[in-house]
């Protein structure tokens, strides 16, 4: 099949129509295709991570269908006609009768159910599903939840089923929709009364017990974390987007390694926190599904329904992408009509941010604080820049306890623009370890550090190794060629690796006051620069977490980065900062780079030899 990768075009809809379908469209003629066929041919309007989602699915029916890049996963029809026979029967909570579903809300069952692997069981072991408020996601996760239970646990046993979320409250509102569904099928059809009475399924307060197979579902809160001792065949965690979901899902996940047809499914819509478990989720699931011929995550799902942006809250017409129930038959202009009121009641307020977190289902910093926004600093994302043997400003950030230890490298070039590079040294003492501080962190600090964006720390006790610091720094400039314009520092941070620079290079270090009198041109500088595009950076998570960390910290004579909790990690902000304090001054006439008589001073002592010999005394 043909190499796509839209990380760059973000053209979905122009690598759809590159490629031909007519063969699985003549064998794959069910909801879940149909709706992926009308978002990529512009009869349903659908936003690109949607766009997204759809392509995939159709992508790998070819491969399914021509045996193509080892693909071992197969679209079971008879799979996904269950779940969609079985929802029709589902009681709607707030209704107390079965509703018709939608073609999204089919969509996500089709995929959820349909796709299998090799053994039968289900591809996507994980799914995260995201949507905006009220738009009926706790419906589908009881259909789901109940379906999981009564069909696909039947004729099993010892089976353990979840419905979990964040608080004991959010937990048994949950918990209470698939009580009352299944509740509801025993009661009002026959089949499912026969398998209750088979079973002698008892419907508690607390959890659903099939006593004579010993299945259960149960509930449980990610207050209490009490998920160690279940091996779950299902799993389902409402509001996984809030910054305490990731806690203890791992426990979740590790107790599912070898349930045969096991799946976790994530559902929320956006939260305010960024960095978190689910909102990572999302961000590799979209680059995996952009990166089509990586093929990478093929047992992850990831449905998003959100805008494209922040200026389409003025652009009703665009909304039905992150509330698809807007689509629902009669009903688009009473919806369009309270969500437009719903709007303009919170921009009185002062709190639009708020209406394009939740109703518009779009992350981004809503902290009146912010040091920068999420669109600013994603906007900042370059896939390639060359290093050598480029000048360069070096910032470095020295933690003596949890914080890392940063280095940022800025690269100026073309004539205005400055390309940022960090490398953070991760200490793990306090946390006690490496998994640990990953956990605390919210970053895979190991697998990051086979992207080359840190390095684990050496140290036998966990703590920062100041000699594997200089070392590496010395190594990358001397790999790389470069040219040390300037070297900034805490001035608390006269640590043995900066006193070794200072022994055995000739670059130009200068410690750095953290006052807000020094910082304050640097810290505005590198704000204004991500608003106004003049800085780039790479795809890293440990940058970009430490930007979106940042927050403003202002007296009387300007402002200061600063974090809001101890454990927000912010240290490579500071090192940029740190380095930014020349940085900025790079393309002036007043620059030290750029005053002729200086140029001698910043020669090494073969630059100055060969500089000698050659004879050209003149500048």
């Amino acid at each position: 099949m043909d190499r796509i990768d839209l990380t760059q075009s973000k053209d979905v809809i122009g690598a759809f129509n590159s490629q031909n379908y007519d063969d699985v469209l003549k064998k794959y003629t069910d909801p879940g295709t149909k709706y992926a066929m009308s978002v990529l041919t512009g009869e349903q309007v659908a936003g690109y991570k949607m766009q997204l989602a759809c392509f995939r699915h159709m992508q790998d029916l070819r491969r399914s269908e021509n045996k193509v890049d080892n693909f071992s996963y197969t679209y079971n029809l008879d799979k996904a006609q269950v779940i969609l026979n079985f929802a029709k029967v589902c009681p709607d909570v707030d209704a107390g009768k079965p509703l018709p579903l939608m073609p999204w809300q089919q969509f996500i069952l089709c995929m959820v159910s349909g796709w299998r692997d090799s053994y039968g069981d289900k591809r996507f072991t994980e799914a995260h599903i995201s949507v905006g408020r009220k738009q009926g996601k706790t419906y589908i996760t009881a259909i789901l939840s109940a379906y999981s239970f009564l069909i696909e646990g039947y004729g099993f046993y010892n089976q353990d089923y979840l419905v979990a979320s964040n608080t004991a409250d959010q937990t048994t509102k949950l918990y209470g929709y698939v009580a009352g569904m299944i509740s509801y099928l025993i009661s009002n059809n026959p089949v499912f009364a026969g398998i209750a009475k088979e079973e002698t399924i008892d419907v508690q307060a607390n959890k659903i017990i099939a006593k004579k197979v010993t299945n259960r579902l149960v509930k449980i809160s990610n207050e209490s974390g009490k998920f160690d001792s279940y091996h779950f065949t299902s799993a389902i965690y409402d509001e996984a987007g809030d910054e305490k979901a990731g806690r203890y899902t791992s426990r979740i996940i590790t107790g599912q390694s070898d349930v045969k047809n096991h799946q976790f499914i994530k559902i929320s819509t956006a939260y305010e926190f960024l960095g978190t478990e689910f909102y990572n989720d999302i961000k590799r699931g979209v680059q995996a599904m952009e990166q089509d011929y990586k093929r990478s995550s093929d047992n992850e799902l990831c449905l998003v329904w959100d805008q494209d942006n922040e200026n389409e809250v003025y652009k009703p017409e665009t909304w039905i992408k992150s509330n698809p129930l807007i689509g629902m038959s009669g009903l688009r202009d009473k919806k369009i009509h309270d969500l437009t009121i719903l709007r303009d009641t919170m921009i009185a307020q002062g709190k639009i941010n708020e209406f394009q977190n939740k109703n518009m289902n779009i992350y981004l910093q809503v902290n009146k604080d912010s040091y920068l926004k999420l669109k600013d600093v994603e906007a900042a994302i370059i896939s390639k820049f060359d290093v050598q043997g480029r000048q360069v400003y070096i910032g470095y950030d020295y933690s003596m306890f949890s914080d890392n230890t940063a280095v940022a490298f800025v690269f100026p070039y073309d004539n205005g623009k400055w390309h940022v590079v960090q490398h953070s040294f991760i200490p793990w003492q306090k946390a006690g370890s490496i998994d640990a501080k990953e956990k605390q962190d919210g970053l895979n600090y190991r697998e990051l550090a086979k992207q080359g964006f840190c390095t684990i720390t050496s140290h036998p006790q966990g703590l920062i190794n100041d000699e594997q610091v200089y070392k590496w720094v010395l190594s990358y400039v001397d790999h790389f060629n470069l040219d040390v314009l300037f070297f900034g520092y805490d001035a608390w941070g006269a640590t043995t690796a900066i006193k070794q620079m200072e022994l055995n290079t000739s670059w130009p270090l200068e410690a750095i006051r953290q006052r807000t009198s020094e910082l304050k041109d640097p810290t505005k500088f590198l704000q204004t620069g991500f608003v106004e595009g003049s800085i780039t950076r790479y795809n890293d998570p440990i940058m970009e977490k430490a930007l979106l960390n940042a927050v403003v910290k202002a007296d009387a004579i300007g402002i200061q980065v600063d974090k809001s909790k101890a454990t927000l990690k912010i240290d490579v902000v500071d090192a940029v900062i740190d380095a930014m304090y020349q940085a900025m001054y790079h393309f002036e006439d007043f620059a030290t780079v750029n005053d002729k008589s200086k140029q001698v001073e910043r020669m090494t002592p073969d630059q100055l030899k060969e500089w000698l010999l050659s004879g050209k005394f003149g500048f």
